[in-house]
């Protein structure tokens, strides 16, 4: 299994999380691959990509751990990376990349090649989310709306406007739900109609999410803690106070490497420059210990 964290340094840093009786952490990259701020980090398979406000999107081979490759649209800061790779293929299919003004980029990854750009919001995209069956995607923008992309089509099919700008939008590993972040609160929705289930509210302001599969959803940010959430009932399941020493800027649950399933290990980032990987069946105790961490010494902006 691999990490990939982004700084405000320009650095990329790469990880092998090696399992067994007492995980590790080995640095198998580290080094300034953007001009300017990383804000974005997306991982699939043995690919990994990196965007910042350099306009630019950076490549990798994990295999490797070497850069394979530069896109450059120009088409301002690179806000949001998602990746869309389908259960038969070991491999990602699609690339879709969130900018500053507000065009969704959809590229084929094998090779990298630009399919279509299509304007979705007024202003810059916040975030964006696929659907497991990889047909649409959602989209935050900052101009306070959410709107959704036919993949198939390659135009925006829908748009509404939001009370309030939201920041992350997220689909869960079914595809019947998705969440989307306002601040300190985020909201569980049907995917159907997109209605509001319920909302379930952080102490702070959320910074980054990440859904499993048993239906929990896990969250981080300036309150420092990691929470997870029963999205069937909106209460806290359980709570890890005081995970990091400043703000969790990211979250990741892992996969099994044979069949892509959610293991039982956590990592999450902090703005201080701490990763730390965490055993998900301990996380009922009292305040349970991290498995292993490692401290980069850079402001972390991202994890995937």
């Amino acid at each position: 299994m691999n990490l990939v964290a982004g700084s405000y340094e320009k650095f990329i840093w790469g990880f092998k999380v090696k399992t067994g009786e007492t995980p590790t952490l080995k640095t198998i990259f580290s080094y300034p691959s953007h001009l300017s701020t990383i804000r974005c980090v997306s991982v699939s398979g043995p690919v990994a990509v990196s965007g910042g406000t350099d306009d630019a999107i950076k490549i990798y081979d994990l295999n490797n751990s070497s850069e394979i490759g530069s896109l450059m649209d120009y088409a301002g800061t690179v806000n949001t990376l998602c990746f869309y790779n389908p259960s038969s293929l070991s491999y990602p299919r699609n690339l879709l990349s969130g900018f500053d003004d507000g065009t969704v980029h959809i590229y084929e990854v094998d090779p990298f090649v630009l399919l279509k750009t299509v304007k979705i919001h007024k202003k810059g995209v916040n975030d964006l989310g696929i659907h497991p069956s990889g047909k649409l995607a959602l989209t935050v923008g900052r101009d306070s709306c959410l709107a959704m992309l036919n993949l198939v089509r390659g135009r925006r099919s829908f748009c509404c406007r939001l009370d309030k700008e939201a920041s992350i939008v997220k689909y869960n590993s079914e595809g019947d739900k998705f969440f989307m972040v306002k601040e300190e609160k985020v909201s569980v929705h049907d995917s159907e109609d997109a209605k509001s289930v319920f909302e379930m509210e952080s102490q702070k302001r959320v910074l980054c999410i990440a859904p499993t599969s048993n239906g929990l959803l896990f969250t981080g940010g300036e309150d420092r803690n990691v929470t997870a959430w029963d999205t069937a009932s909106g209460n806290v399941a359980f709570s890890i106070g005081d995970a990091h020493s400043a703000r969790v800027k990211g979250i990741v649950v892992l996969k099994n490497k044979n069949d892509g399933s959610d293991s039982h290990l956590l990592a999450t980032a902090s703005s201080d420059g701490v990763i730390r990987v965490w055993d998900r069946r301990n996380m009922g105790e009292e305040k349970p210990n991290p498995l292993t961490e490692v401290n980069t010494k850079s402001r972390l902006t991202c994890l995937a």
